[in-house]
C-alpha cells in the first residue's frame, strides 16, 4: 500500500485537496461567513427599505385617494350650489318679469283711461263750442236791429238796480 501511495498521484491530489479544504475552512471560514453575513445584512436592509417605501407609497396613494374624494365631493357641492342658485335666480327673474308686466299693464290701463277722458273732454268742449256758435248764429238771425236796441236799453236801465 505504501507503494501505491508513492506512485499514485491521484491519491496525493485527493489528499492535498482534502487538506486544502480543511485549511481553507479553518482559515477562511470567518472571512467567508463575514462576507455572507454582510451580504445577508445588505439584502435585509434593502428589503426593509423596500418595505418602508411600499408603506410610504401606500400612504401617499391613500392620501391622494382622499384628496380625490374630497375634490369630487367639493365639485359636486359646487355644482349643486350653482344649480340651486340658478334655480333661485330663475325664480327671482320670473317674479320680477311678472311684476314688471303687471306694472306696465297698470300703466297702460291708466294711460288709456286718461286718453279716453281727454277724448271725451275734447268732444264735450268741441260740442259746447259748436253749440255756442250755433246759438250765437241763431240769436243773430232772430234778433233784428230794432229788438236789439230795445234789449240794450232795457239792460242799461236795469244795470244800476242790479249793481246795488
Amino acid at each position: 500500500m505504501l507503494d501505491l501511495l508513492a506512485h499514485d498521484t491521484g491519491i496525493w491530489v485527493a489528499v492535498s485537496f482534502v487538506v486544502f479544504v480543511v485549511v481553507a475552512y479553518k482559515l477562511g471560514r470567518k472571512s467567508i461567513l463575514g462576507v455572507l453575513d454582510a451580504h445577508i445584512n445588505d439584502v435585509k436592509s434593502e428589503i426593509e427599505t423596500a418595505e418602508r417605501l411600499r408603506v410610504e407609497a401606500q400612504e401617499l396613494l391613500a392620501q391622494y385617494q382622499r384628496k380625490q374624494r374630497d375634490a369630487e365631493k367639493e365639485a359636486s357641492e359646487i355644482i349643486s350650489r350653482a344649480q340651486s342658485q340658478a334655480e333661485q335666480l330663475a325664480k327671482t327673474s320670473e317674479a320680477e318679469l311678472e311684476e314688471t308686466m303687471k306694472r306696465r299693464e297698470t300703466q297702460l290701463t291708466e294711460r288709456l283711461k286718461r286718453l279716453e277722458e281727454n277724448a271725451i273732454s275734447e268732444i264735450k268742449n268741441h260740442a259746447a263750442d259748436i253749440t255756442v256758435a250755433a246759438t250765437t248764429e241763431i240769436m243773430i238771425q232772430t234778433l233784428d236791429a230794432k229788438s236789439n236796441a230795445d234789449l240794450n236799453e232795457k239792460t242799461i236801465s236795469a244795470l244800476p238796480q242790479n249793481l246795488n
